[in-house]
């Protein structure tokens, strides 16, 4: 308890300057990749701070690495802690990501601050890992591809929602890109001369859209016609459609892309177009449960005022997607969601009002350190409980093996 309290003076103390941390990187909205100002201030921010050694750029350009061990221990058990920080275009910070670093960074305070009020030495190394490009690419699937993670133990980060969960379930996705090349001619003087790259792209919306009837209800298919055409008198030559697909598990996907893939060839064999499909970026995974660490998350939240339903009115058919998933099929961690205030949902301007904008930020600042401490509590709860630890890594373990289907999860 006395280092639980520890991790809750520490946070209330530093709440002006989180809460500067977090406004500076909503007032400066940058999409993923390029988000330079928000890498600048947040490792500015752990630079001065007392004993964390900060490494800048730290495998991609717009990532850092920020930690903090005990003087002269052993570095047994690393636990990090999250930052996500791009924003999304034309609407700024509608998912809350500058709420998201902010709560990493809190977190890490509270449990570094936690960990020097005790005289035992736990053997504990503290890891603060700015991740970029979470809204398109996948900067944390790039970061596990460079060894970011390697040799990091536990992980933990949380998600601005509608509600607080311990746990809600996030869909696999692959992104398709699919281009079709037909003949330009004169669409009104030689029109059966030409092949009709947008026939081929409304067929292949029309087929997808046919599709849907005949998936599972928790499978998602969404596409958009990126070209379409130049003129309406020139019979169009190229069009450009951007979709992605998700299942409930990442197991999944390949049978759901091979039935859109079939949609999309069918398409250019019916118009005499030629196809080209590629994926872009990296496949999303869902999230692996972890009944430990959400069952301690639950309680200190709940010790902190967090109220969570019984049953959250969530379901994964309205879930979306995450790169998280693919880290927590490498290390345990946990990905709780909470509610910051409003009922606006993510991806809408009134989201990114209530995630930084005056007065919605004075109301989302108590939700965010409220769930910044029940994270680093749930830190404090696994280091201080070696039992808890080696449970928290069995769940993992069963948990990989039931997703995977390989071996007995029972």
């Amino acid at each position: 308890k006395l280092l639980k309290d520890s991790v809750q003076r520490c946070v209330d103390a530093r709440k002006v300057d989180l809460h500067h941390l977090s406004r500076d990187i909503w007032s400066q909205p940058e999409l993923s990749g390029k988000e330079t100002c928000a890498h600048d201030r947040l490792v500015r921010f752990f630079s001065q701070e007392q004993s964390w050694t900060v490494e800048r750029h730290y495998r991609l350009p717009t990532a850092f690495r920020a930690s903090w061990s005990p003087v002269g221990g052993p570095q047994v058990l690393n636990v990090a802690f999250l930052c996500e920080y791009d924003a999304l275009p034309g609407i700024g910070h509608a998912c809350g990501h500058n709420l998201i670093a902010e709560v990493g960074a809190a977190a890490a305070l509270g449990l570094k601050a936690a960990l020097e009020q005790t005289e035992h030495a736990f053997p504990v190394k503290i890891t603060v890992l700015g991740t970029p490009a979470e809204e398109t690419v996948g900067g944390k699937v790039d970061l596990i591809k460079a060894g970011a993670f390697a040799d990091i133990d536990l992980v933990f980060m949380a998600h601005p929602a509608q509600k607080d969960a311990a746990l809600q379930p996030t869909l696999a996705v692959l992104d398709l890109s699919v281009k079709y090349h037909g003949k330009a001619c004169h669409a009104s003087a030689y029109p059966w001369n030409g092949v009709n790259a947008l026939d081929a792209a409304v067929l292949a919306y029309n087929n997808i859209s046919v599709l849907r009837q005949q998936i599972r209800p928790d499978w998602r298919i969404q596409g958009i016609i990126k070209h379409g055409g130049e003129k309406t008198n020139i019979i169009p030559a190229y069009s450009e459609l951007c979709y992605c697909v998700r299942t409930t598990w990442v197991k999944e996907l390949p049978e759901l892309r091979a039935k859109a893939e079939a949609c999309f060839r069918a398409a250019a064999e019916a118009t005499g177009c030629q196809v080209e499909i590629s994926y872009p970026g990296n496949v999303y995974y869902d999230i692996l449960p972890n009944p430990t660490l959400e069952a301690l998350y639950r309680n200190n939240g709940t010790a902190l005022g967090i109220q969570f339903p019984e049953q959250p009115d969530f379901c994964i058919g309205l879930a979306g997607s995450t790169d998280f998933g693919n880290v927590s099929y490498i290390i345990p961690g946990i990905h709780p969601f909470f509610y910051i205030g409003t009922d606006a949902f993510n991806h809408t301007e009134e989201y990114t009002k209530a995630a930084g904008g005056v007065p919605g930020a004075e109301k989302a600042q108590s939700f965010t350190l409220r769930t910044a401490k029940a994270l680093a509590m749930t830190a404090v709860d696994v280091v201080c409980n070696p039992d808890l630890l080696m449970q928290v890594r069995e769940d993992f373990r069963l948990a990989k093996l039931k997703m995977e289907g390989t071996g007995d999860a029972s």
